[in-house]
Formats: structure tokens, sequence, C-alpha cells
């Protein structure tokens, strides 16, 4: 019996995001989700290097990789719709549940619970959870900073917010980030090289 999982989460290629808002570079599910994993393993790794957690980093970039893996079936809803008000909030909670459930039924039934705790938040898990989280706003954040760069204003109200609910989280890890790891998003690449030497 052919099973369609994969074959879904590849057409994160096709979902794109910020679909308000005027895109100078258009960006899909698939390139967030690899760029959330990243952030998401560095935001754990600083945890444990310069805070003295015991986290599983590697475990985070995967929770980070499949994060958003519910949008292949429904869609990026924009931020300010989604959290427009509790009872949408709560509402749209219920379609990403029943998106989750609706993947896991595309695999074979002795592989789901592999893949139950990478789609479906586990309490277990919270501090690794707030680490995707934060990585999914410094996403955005350097999403905001690219599309400055490219000289489109539409994203300063999005860069003011994300960076307030960034610092909100009063994670030091991601603190950390912000100062050491963050202004190298605004360089070119001839700046960035140049900074190394």
């Amino acid at each position: 019996m052919p099973h369609h999982f994969f074959a879904m989460l590849s057409r994160m290629k096709y979902i794109s995001r910020w679909a308000l808002m005027r895109n100078a570079v258009n960006e899909n599910l698939s390139e967030h989700a690899t760029q959330v994993a990243m952030l998401a393993h560095a935001l754990a790794v600083l945890h444990n290097r310069r805070f003295g957690g015991n986290v599983n980093a590697e475990r985070c970039a995967l929770l980070g990789l499949y994060h958003d893996a519910a949008e292949c079936l429904t869609g990026d809803l924009p931020t300010p719709v989604k959290y427009y008000s509790e009872a949408v909030r709560s509402a749209y909670q219920t379609v990403e549940d029943h998106a989750a459930a609706q993947l896991l039924a595309m695999l074979p039934e002795n592989l789901r619970a592999d893949y139950d705790s990478l789609l479906r938040p586990a309490a277990e898990e919270e501090m690794l959870w707030c680490f995707v989280k934060a990585a999914d706003k410094f996403s955005a954040l350097i999403k905001c900073m690219e599309e400055a760069q490219a000289g489109n204003k539409e994203f300063a109200i999005a860069a003011e917010s994300t960076l307030k609910s960034l610092r909100e989280m009063q994670l030091p890890e991601a603190e950390v980030f912000l100062e050491q790891f963050l202004p190298g998003f605004a360089l070119s690449l001839d700046e960035m090289r140049q900074r190394e030497k």
C-alpha cells in the first residue's frame, strides 16, 4: 500500500509565506522550515554551552524542521489573522490539529508514533519548543531585514513587532543571538568575508 506522507511534505515548497504583504523576495514554507531548524539548533547549542543547559540540540532542530508541516494542508495563515482573537486562534489550532492527524494517517501505522511528537508539541519538550518558537520569530525578523535591504518598507512594522515579541520571551539565548549573530544578516557576502579576516 502506498503512503503519501513524504510526498505531501515535499509540497512545502509550494506554500508561499507572507501572503498579505508585498514581497521583494518570495519565501516558501520549505525555506522557512529549514531556517527555523538551523536557528532552533543554534539556540539550543547556546543554551548548553553558554548557560549550563543540557538539552538535545539535534532534537530541537528536528522539531524546527517539522514545526509548520501541517501547513501543507492548511496553507500559511498570516499572523495578523491567526492571532486576531483568542476565538480565531483556538479555531485555527483545531484546524492545525486536524491537519496533523491527516498527515500522520498518511504514514504506515508502525511509523506514526515516531512522527506524532514532531507534528504535535509534547509537554515534556516544552523548553525545546520554546527555542523553536524563538527561532520562528528570528526567521520572521530575518525576512523583515532582507525586505528592508531590498528597499521594501512593507515589513517595517512587522520587524518592530517581531523584535518586541522576541525580547518579551526573555530568553538569554535569544539575546545572545540578537547581539552576536543577527547583525551578520544585514551584511553583503563581501562584507561578511572582510569582517572574518
